[in-house]
């Protein structure tokens, strides 16, 4: 059921980080605050294709 996804960056759109989740206990896009090392501070990532 995990599948993998990549994390986004909203300000930059850089693709930065590589995770898995579990489709059937998230079913929605995931957002989460990471490192941007572009920016070089945290921003908000959410899911992509």
């Amino acid at each position: 059921m995990r599948v993998k996804i990549t994390l986004q960056c909203t300000e930059t759109g850089d693709r930065n980080y590589l995770t898995t989740k579990n489709k059937r206990n998230n079913p929605e896009r995931l957002e989460l605050r990471k490192f941007s090392p572009r920016l070089k501070r945290y921003t908000l990532h959410r899911e992509t294709k």
